[in-house]
């Protein structure tokens, strides 16, 4: 029988009831013990370990080919570390943390006690599609929330395997999986979470921010940039142009923290692209069969780059292929272009790229450098290769970005002590560490007032003798020749 009106979307009103079970589980239940939590996060890191094959292969399938130990290097390890973290230290981060009281107050007792939000949201990108889930899934358990997963539609051989292997440790009350069932993403954060977490574009984060402002749900946002990486002089060239080939053809260079563009000293500016091509072909094109390469992960990302390498053509730029092996199937096996005569109009150089794409910048001072650096948005990371600590210093203090790595690329964003995030323009908010538990704690002050303290002192009638000793200690006697500004 054929129904008339709109169809049903089952897949929104299964995002709804889900929400609401959250929401009522969350309120039967709102503080879980130390114990309950750990036992959470150590059950699903030994999930991790046992789904790692299934995993791999699903994240390869679903980019056409992903290199199986960069899959288990990048997203599962970066897991079971921040589940190591969080284990190890979650029974000191649930502990009120003792403040001292205003003198006013002395021999009162203050207090910050860190209480779970509730039910928290995670939007989570094609790019790193277990690791940008289960890493903001640990910081929400670790605070004691239910949590709600959104991945994404280009991944579905991955969101099934993620969604069937947390489905044996977890009821939908206290994490659940939805994907690319929903054909309108607002559906999901247009729900009135506690908490939301969002890593993508800015331009998708600002839709994101918006529809959450509806039900005021407070946001963390990384979004990435154009995350610079600056060749010092002093530093050694060969060195420099060895991590930052890794940093731009691991997972094919789809990575937020990928860097974006080399600053290099005019002068070694050839070399430099020498050494880049060379270390490219000994990582990536000396493998016939492709197996240590991941591919680009569909044909629309394909489409893209490569205009945004005809756009640099197009205006003048030189483009230097570090392979010729982009003949695979699909034409997605793309390896890493180098771009040097890059200038401001080019759209290489105003877009995050997000791929094997190497614009090649010279500088003649450090000074032109961190212009340079402070003309675009802030980025979320920036790579400083230099052993002069002078140098290193007017660098970060002279340019904002969300994080730094010194010598190398994106390690700080794995080292799970200290938070990760953006600032400005490519996010806001922290995850990771204790900074990931309070952010998705809520902070609450509290206060306790001795039996026998004289707060009533405080109280009207004003002018009393505690008052004006209080008013005189703290204010002074103010400055009788200042006369109060009259509104007319």
């Amino acid at each position: 029988m054929k129904l008339s009106g709109s169809p049903v979307d089952y897949a929104a009103l299964r995002v709804a009831r889900i929400f609401a079970a959250q929401r009522a589980a969350f309120d039967a239940d709102p503080y879980p013990s130390a114990s309950r939590r750990r036992a959470s996060i150590k059950a699903l890191k030994r999930q991790i370990s046992r789904y790692q094959d299934v995993l791999a292969s699903a994240m390869s399938r679903d980019f056409g080919f992903r290199a199986p130990t960069e899959s288990k290097m990048l997203d599962l390890l970066g897991s079971t570390l921040e589940a190591n973290h969080a284990i190890a230290h979650l029974k000191g981060w649930m502990k009120p943390s003792r403040r001292a009281t205003e003198l006013l107050f002395l021999s009162n007792s203050l207090s910050v006690n860190y209480q779970p939000k509730g039910v928290v949201g995670i939007i989570v990108p094609w790019n790193f599609p277990v690791y940008l889930a289960v890493g903001p899934l640990i910081a929400a358990l670790a605070a004691g929330n239910r949590v709600m997963i959104k991945m994404s539609e280009i991944t579905p051989i991955t969101n099934a395997e993620l969604a069937r292997m947390l489905g044996e440790i977890f009821q939908e009350e206290e994490v659940a999986v939805v994907g690319e069932q929903l054909a309108d993403p607002n559906v999901f954060t247009a729900l009135p979470f506690n908490h939301l977490i969002f890593t993508g574009s800015p331009a998708i984060g600002k839709i994101v921010m918006r529809t959450a402002s509806e039900s005021l749900t407070p946001v963390t946002l990384e979004l990435g940039g154009k995350s610079p990486a600056v060749v010092m002089r002093d530093y050694p060239l060969g060195d420099a142009a060895k991590r930052i080939t890794h940093g731009k053809t691991a997972n094919c260079g789809q990575i937020c923290v990928s860097p974006d563009y080399a600053l290099v000293p005019r002068e070694r500016v050839n070399d430099f692209v020498a050494e880049v091509k060379s270390n490219a072909l000994k990582m990536c094109a000396s493998d016939p069969d492709g197996n240590d390469y991941t591919w680009i992960v569909n044909n629309r990302h394909c489409e893209r780059l490569n205009g945004l390498l005809s756009d640099a053509r197009e205006k003048g730029a030189t483009v230097i292929p570090c392979s010729d092996y982009d003949v695979g199937r699909n034409g997605r096996r793309m390896p890493l272009h180098i771009v040097t005569d890059c200038t401001a109009e080019m759209r290489i150089m105003n877009e995050e790229l997000f791929g094997p794409i190497l614009p090649v910048v010279p500088y003649d001072t450090l000074e032109e450098a961190i212009r340079l650096i402070n003309a675009g948005e802030r980025p979320l990371a920036m790579y400083c290769f230099s052993h002069d600590a002078a140098e290193r210093q007017a660098l970060l203090r002279r340019t904002h970005s969300g994080g730094v790595t010194i010598n190398d690329w994106g390690w700080h964003a794995i080292n799970h002590d200290a938070p990760f995030g953006g600032v400005g323009h490519s996010g806001m908010g922290t995850y990771h560490g204790v900074e990931g538990f309070r952010e998705l704690s809520h902070a609450k002050t509290v206060f306790k007032r001795h039996r026998f303290f004289p707060v009533g002192l405080f109280y009207p009638p004003y002018g009393n003798l505690a008052q004006r000793l209080s008013l005189k200690l703290f204010l002074g006697t103010g400055d009788p020749s200042l006369k109060e500004t009259s509104i007319r």
